[in-house]
């Protein structure tokens, strides 16, 4: 079994559905589009949720790598 490194991770997540939460418990869905060295992470036809449900939506956004928590493919 080989090992994974965080970026072949990310990478593996390109053009999917992620879920990120990021600090302040705000949790963002939606297809991440790209990332940089820095996990910046550009999410296209993104969603705010509250309680797994969709509050709002966000379209085209730039997550600033160092806000967030985790990232999940969902």
């Amino acid at each position: 079994m080989t090992e994974k490194r965080p970026f072949d991770i990310l990478n593996g997540a390109l053009g999917g559905s992620v879920l990120l939460k990021l600090k302040g418990g705000v949790e963002v869905r939606g297809t991440m589009a790209s990332y940089d060295v820095h996990m910046n992470i550009v999410l296209e036809n993104a969603e705010q949720l509250e309680n797994g449900e969709v509050k709002r939506k966000l379209g085209t956004m730039l997550v600033r790598g160092d806000n967030i928590v985790f990232i999940s493919p969902s």
